[in-house]
């Protein structure tokens, strides 16, 4: 307890962080065809796949749904 208290706290980082935004903004800023949405690379493609598959499956669920509740009730 005694050796953290005496310790000093430093705020400036032991290593030098590699500055890539010029480099980002180079490949985000080509005029290649692909929207910027995908421009990022596999996971972007992968997330974006992902979340037009949930949205088409929540929509057809949801239309699902609507069909079955707008359907009578067969009296028995």
């Amino acid at each position: 307890l005694r050796q953290i208290s005496q310790r000093t706290i430093s705020t400036a980082s032991r290593r030098q962080i590699e500055n890539r935004v010029p480099e980002k903004q180079k490949l985000f800023q080509e005029d290649n065809g692909i929207p910027v949405h995908l421009k990022g690379g596999l996971m972007d493609s992968v997330l974006y796949k992902v979340t037009m598959g949930l949205s088409v499956l929540g929509t057809a669920y949801v239309v699902y749904e609507l069909f079955v509740l707008s359907m009578p009730k067969k009296q028995k």
